[in-house]
């Protein structure tokens, strides 16, 4: 008989050439790594990560994509994982499981206002299921006959897909992967730092919201079927919009009956100081999707929830002819993986017990008092966010908001790991505007953490712009 395999052993060496060998990383340009060494996380207990050479490090950025909300090392999320998987991994989503029933019936306790779930395994696929609703609604249903298009804003990120993509307002993460899905409509972003319409806040009359019902007038108001929109843009540069923005945005798209899709994917399980992006505005969205800190990313787990009005959109008599199709003809095959929902109700279960919404927003409030300390430096034109979600938008001139540039961006970057803290920055996605560097700690971090955080960037700041 073999002896078992302990797969957490390895060997330094075999795995740096392993990396540079076989594996292809993400969002990298790869001809670096011929000559140099890529980083290697291989361990994590609460905020601070360690690298395969044993060299540790506070990670400010949530695993890189602002997603571990609970921090790293939690037993009981891994032991509860076990126990699941022991007694049934797997199911397709055809038939039920008892953590996809508990953790369905745990976000509508969140959402009250909404009436299914639907899960799926990763972001994209959230936003593509919403996107499929929106489309056969518009073939299926005598009052919303022809409405498939789908309006997205400008400079929001809404997945890797290609329809995902589509609905994506950022150029250079959509360079070279076209065509795209026809049917896609962008409108302007809302960001008041570089207003698409020049307009000072307090000034203007909302216009990046109140523009959108002058662009469905032209595509034609029975054509447009939804609309998504991040609560707060995220990799877009952490752009929060102005509290009457929302209020504005609704109003429009129940004027044209308009389903309004809200892009929890970041924001979600207490980013932003509140358990949804959401709720710090006046809206109340007809469908919303989710990934990321569902499960804390202990496992892959999306989810798409959708007002009751939606679902009985989808409701068919299989016995007649000609609607027997008619219901949401869908399947996602890790949808009916029992372990992410597991993770995700043991990770959902220590937030509310370690009240960590509430910490977010404390911390929150004080990372932002931090941060403020970081405009007497010249480079730092604008510092924006909500609760521990934060960005930094550098400038070479803060009077013209000429950006820094990408090799001034890669510097500081660098300076801030070499003081033992990895922060995140928009990276291959805009023209000209990859200036912005992004805060988003797991939601147990202390004051202490705080401070050392931004201590790191303002010695960063100072080594770059000497």
């Amino acid at each position: 008989m073999k002896p078992k395999m302990n797969w957490l052993d390895y060997d330094i060496e075999d795995m740096v050439d392993g990396d540079k060998n076989c594996l292809w990383h993400h969002l990298k340009p790869h001809k670096c790594f011929e000559t140099q060494e890529q980083m290697i996380i291989v361990e994590g207990r609460g905020l601070v990560v360690k690298d395969i050479r044993g060299k540790e490090y506070l990670d400010a950025t949530s695993g890189g994509v602002w997603s571990v909300m609970v921090g790293y090392g939690r037993d009981s999320i891994a032991e509860a994982v076990c126990a699941q998987m022991k007694k049934m991994p797997y199911f397709a989503g055809v038939f039920g499981n008892v953590p996809a029933i508990k953790f369905a019936q745990k976000l509508l306790e969140k959402l009250p206002n909404h009436g299914k779930v639907y899960f799926s395994n990763s972001g994209s696929e959230a936003n593509e299921k919403a996107f499929k609703l929106v489309r056969q609604a518009s073939r299926i249903n005598a009052k919303r006959k022809g409405k498939y298009k789908i309006m997205y804003r400008d400079r929001d990120y809404h997945g890797t897909t290609i329809g995902a993509m589509s609905a994506t307002g950022q150029a250079q993460r959509r360079q070279d992967f076209g065509p795209f899905v026809d049917g896609f409509v962008e409108f302007p972003h809302c960001a008041c730092y570089r207003c698409p319409y020049d307009k000072t806040y307090g000034k203007c009359d909302i216009e990046c919201a109140r523009n959108v019902e002058d662009i469905i007038l032209k595509e034609g108001p029975d054509t447009i079927g939804g609309m998504i929109v991040e609560p707060i843009t995220a990799g877009g540069g952490i752009l929060k919009p102005v509290e009457e923005y929302y209020p504005v945005l609704q109003e429009i798209c129940k004027k044209y009956d308009i389903w309004l899709i809200m892009d929890e994917v970041v924001c979600g399980f207490g980013r932003t100081g509140k358990f949804w992006g959401h709720e710090h505005f006046d809206v109340d969205p007809d469908i919303i999707t989710m990934a990321k800190g569902l499960a804390s990313s202990y496992e892959a787990l999306s989810a798409t929830v959708v007002k009751q009005k939606v679902y009985e959109v989808f409701l068919n008599d299989p016995t007649d002819p000609d609607t027997r199709l008619n219901y949401f003809r869908d399947i996602s095959t890790y949808g009916g993986c029992t372990s992410p929902m597991t993770a995700a109700l043991e990770s959902t279960r220590i937030i509310e017990d370690e009240n960590l919404v509430e910490n977010s927003r404390i911390m929150g409030e004080y990372l932002f008092e931090k941060l403020d300390e970081l405009k007497k430096y010249d480079c730092v034109g604008d510092i924006r966010g909500l609760g521990l979600f934060a960005g930094i938008e550098y400038v070479n001139n803060k009077e013209s908001k000429e950006p820094i540039t990408e090799e001034q961006m890669a510097t500081l970057i660098g300076n801030v790991i070499s003081e033992g803290v990895i922060v995140g920055r928009t990276i291959s996605s805009f023209h000209g505007l990859n200036n912005i560097m992004n805060f988003a700690p797991c939601l147990i971090i202390t004051k202490k953490q705080v401070d050392t955080i931004v201590g790191a960037v303002a010695n960063a700041i100072e080594k770059t712009f000497k």
